[in-house]
């Protein structure tokens, strides 16, 4: 029990007291701390993350549920997947072509790529619309498009910061860093950003020009019409925001990490590219489908969650007086699950800072690890995106793999700093050699 300035803290850092708090006492530990994030990008905790358990909670997460992650969903959008992760491959090829001589490696900037992917894929599952890497935008829609990655530029900047007065409130009228200013400019743009696109659908519908549930703004907007007291612009925006913010920076990152990793530890990734020659060969790019058939890669995405969780810390807040190991905590006490120090444990995993993907070998599900291993979190506030990030990080990891070889820059190893913030970040973006293999050429220059 930490006291931090003007909060009580719990700090759980063993599987057992998670246990306690995520599954016997979960309801108690079902509501989030009222930070200034959730007042400002939370429309005043209203939204999926921030609201409070209660009925208004549980019903957008039946949404989400139903009309985002559901496996009848995650099948509809599959192609939207597939067609970003080779538009990545695309670009990629393309700036090895250029290379003076056709055996030359070529560096590129991975972050940034995997970052447009996996935005792009949310903004497709959204709205139907990409806004990176397409060279077929009418003039009409450079400045939506000079706006949205604005927003998102923003939205990173200040995504996961450590804020000080949050535990010393008298900061807050100091305005040292101005960051309730910040925020609330942030949160207008992003909320007008948002009701633009939805008056744009609108607009389509009324024209006869949408189609029935083929983006989620569609299907939230038929909605809207069976029951417009509660499907209100304002929840839907603030659904499309949510989903926009946590499904594309921890999946960005696990990515990069994990490519890290493999640069790092040569013989995972030789043992990776023999398992994917094995089951899919040179005469086609790898599927989402054939990951079922490629434990090893599979592995090494549960791997790198463990070692690099996407969210390090997970916050709750008690809404009554409890007892956890025979301790007495009051109502009211933050609650802080500390993932990385259980993924991390020497008392639980054997040399836990060496990648090592065979640790997880004859796991069927990331269910049989238990609650030794939390990178989506656990309960009823646990993410309900964990099946299309391992989906999408699995699918792009895999055919990186296929396409390319790869390589450091430079002998020494890859710098696996940690960032600052509530987000597990990366410090230097990673930066590798690669080149397409030969025998990947005519698929790859066919996409």
């Amino acid at each position: 029990m930490l006291d931090l300035g003007s909060r009580s803290v719990l700090l759980v850092s063993s599987p057992r007291a998670a246990e306690e708090t995520l599954i016997r006492n979960d309801i108690i530990f079902s509501n989030r701390p009222r930070m200034i994030a959730g007042k400002y990008l939370g429309y005043d905790y209203t939204s999926l993350v921030w609201a409070p358990y209660g009925d208004h909670w549980r019903n957008l997460r039946k949404i989400a549920s139903a009309e985002v992650f559901s496996s009848r969903r995650l099948e509809m959008i599959h192609q939207i997947r597939a067609d970003e992760v080779k538009l990545m491959l695309r670009r990629i090829f393309a700036a090895a072509s250029r290379a003076k001589q056709q055996s030359e490696m070529v560096a590129v900037e991975m972050k940034t790529l995997c970052f447009e992917l996996t935005l792009n894929i949310m903004m497709r599952m959204i709205a139907g619309k990409r806004y990176y890497g397409d060279e077929n935008n009418v003039d009409e829609e450079v400045e939506e498009v000079k706006r949205f990655r604005e927003i998102v530029a923003e939205t990173v900047r200040y995504a996961g910061v450590s804020n000080t007065a949050e535990f010393l409130p008298f900061l807050r009228w100091l305005r040292l860093d101005r960051l309730d200013s910040k925020l609330r400019v942030l949160q207008e743009k992003r909320d007008r950003f948002m009701q633009d696109l939805i008056e744009e659908f609108k607009k389509m519908e009324n024209d006869g020009k949408r189609e029935k549930n083929k983006t989620l703004v569609e299907a939230l907007l038929d909605l809207q019409t069976k029951e417009p007291e509660y499907y209100t612009d304002e929840s839907i925006k603030s659904l499309m925001l949510v989903l926009l913010a946590t499904g594309t920076d921890t999946s960005t990152a696990t990515i990069e990490w994990a490519l890290s990793l493999l640069l790092n530890n040569p013989s995972a990734l030789k043992k990776s590219r023999e398992e994917i020659n094995k089951v899919v060969g040179n005469d086609r790019l790898l599927d989402e489908s054939d990951a079922f058939n490629l434990p090893y890669l599979r592995c090494i995405v549960i791997e790198t969650l463990r070692m690099y969780p996407g969210g390090p810390l997970l916050p709750r807040i008690s809404s009554q007086e409890c007892v956890i190991s025979g301790y007495r905590v009051p109502k009211g006490t933050m609650l802080l699950i500390n993932m990385w120090a259980i993924q991390n444990d020497p008392q639980i995993w054997d040399d836990p800072r060496k990648f090592m993907p065979e640790r997880f070998e004859g796991i069927c599900s990331t269910k049989d690890i238990g609650l030794k291993w939390l990178p989506f979190g656990s309960g009823r506030r646990g993410c309900a995106g964990e099946s299309l990030a391992m989906r999408t990080i699995t699918f792009a990891l895999g055919l990186l793999i296929q396409c390319f070889n790869w390589e450091k820059i430079g002998p020494e190893k890859i710098d696996m700093a940690e960032g600052p913030g509530l987000s597990m970040r990366k410090v230097q973006p990673l930066i590798a050699y690669c080149q397409p293999r030969p025998q990947m050429i005519h698929l790859l220059s066919q996409i």
